[in-house]
């Protein structure tokens, strides 16, 4: 009997305890407990008009006064920040407990609607690195001039061209969703401008990307002979502008009305050519950052020299890392698919070039585009000019290391581009 008159006299104390709790507690503060951005301001979501734009050069926030919308200009990565402010939470806690009067409750109300509106704002921006939605370019290959329909070499080349983007726009069609299209600073990331003969430009490296520049830099009058143009100077004189420095209504605007074209070459071919560039050559750059993770991660029983060098890669080690999906050091330029360097299922490119036809095509390229008679596109090599060009022969000669089982991977990791650009299988034992 005690017992029970304890757990009922235990019971009621909770009870007006909780009684009490509630009663001085204020409503107010309770709402401003909930997370902000859940039930405040559910209206402003309207992420497709955030643009973010990318350059390595240049950390702003600018204000598009036209629209409103905010432009933030972000160094490398585009990846939405993972940590949002909570402090805002605290404070508006605190500012609605000091609130005596009702119009400085209103007034107080109306701070805070502004402050998470703002956050929001902020925090939409962070989250959603959308730039444009595109549709189709309003420009496609430029047509024949009416002397040249008689021509069958420029005929021949035209139908080439119409053939190639058909082949490329029914891979995209078959194997990618892009009923969206939303085209980020990443996405243009690697296109060229030149503004004179409106041409847009993708570099994709080790298909004659060095040459391209010089003859953009021609074009642009910064050079008058592709001759007189040093490789440093192509690659790091930064005198060509890149389509990401622009806003989003000057990437809109040249992304609709420039010509756009890229170069390709055989994936095999491509892949040999920048391993021998890189690796088998003396390189500050690649020796240290890639050699070493390579050497140290997948050669057994590696020298101390190797390990601090990081030269002397083998062209099966550097499958092995190719093929890890938990590779010691990220991708590089220079082996990365063609697909995601210029996102042909994203941006309709105008016009696509082999580097197994290069002169032929670059040349027709130039043609269409208008430019000067005596400008062709220059066939030095300016690395290793003593050196071979990588072949259809020697690509085989390297491969011929690697197991079948190797080279079978290799294809299906480069298996897009080969389908995309309509290159055959390089072995036939590749299914």
């Amino acid at each position: 009997m005690r017992l029970t008159c304890m757990f009922s006299f235990i019971l009621l104390f909770g009870a007006a305890g909780l009684i009490v709790f509630i009663h001085l507690q204020d409503p107010e503060e309770i709402v401003h407990q909930q997370t902000p951005g859940i039930k405040y301001n559910m209206g402003f979501q309207q992420p497709k008009k955030d643009c973010v734009s990318s350059n390595n050069q240049d950390r702003r926030l600018r204000k598009n006064t036209a629209d409103g919308i905010a432009t933030v200009k972000l160094s490398g990565s585009l990846h939405p920040a993972e940590n949002v402010p909570t402090k805002l939470q605290s404070t508006d806690r605190r500012q609605s407990s000091v609130t005596l009067g009702k119009d400085y409750e209103q007034q107080g109300e109306e701070i805070n609607s502004i402050r998470l509106h703002k956050r929001r704002r902020r925090f939409v921006i962070k989250k959603n690195p959308i730039l444009i939605s595109m549709n189709s370019s309003t420009l496609n290959l430029p047509t024949l001039k009416s002397e040249d329909r008689s021509n069958s070499k420029w005929k021949t080349l035209y139908q080439i061209q119409s053939e190639r983007k058909q082949i490329m726009r029914e891979t995209c069609s078959k194997y990618k969703s892009n009923n969206r299209r939303i085209i980020t600073p990443y996405h243009v990331s690697r296109i060229f401008v030149e503004d004179k003969y409106r041409v847009l430009y993708c570099e994709v490296p080790k298909a004659g990307c060095s040459n391209w520049k010089r003859v953009l830099m021609v074009l642009n009058g910064l050079a008058a002979s592709t001759k007189d143009i040093q490789h440093n100077t192509v690659h790091y004189g930064n005198y060509l502008k890149r389509l990401d420095g622009f806003d989003r209504k000057g990437i809109y605007h040249r992304l609709n009305t420039y010509t756009k074209m890229l170069f390709i070459r055989e994936p095999f071919e491509k892949l040999v050519s920048a391993f021998r560039d890189k690796f088998e050559h003396p390189n500050n750059y690649y020796h240290p950052v890639f050699g070493k993770a390579i050497i140290s991660r997948y050669r057994v029983n590696a020298t101390k020299e190797a390990l601090r060098t990081g030269s002397g890669v083998k062209f099966k080690e550097f499958i092995q890392y190719l093929l890890d999906v938990h590779r010691p050091v990220g991708m590089d330029i220079h082996w990365d698919h063609v697909n995601r360097l210029c996102s042909p299922c994203l941006i309709d490119y105008d016009f696509v070039g082999k580097f197994e036809s290069m002169e032929e095509d670059a040349n027709f390229f130039l043609h269409l585009i208008g430019a000067p008679q005596n400008l062709t596109f220059p066939k030095f090599k300016d690395r290793h000019s003593n050196e071979e060009r990588t072949t259809t022969k020697i690509t085989q000669q390297y491969f011929a290391q690697l197991s079948p089982s190797q080279r079978q991977r290799s294809y299906d990791f480069y298996y897009m581009d080969y389908l995309m650009f309509n290159y055959s299988k390089p072995f036939e034992d590749l299914y």
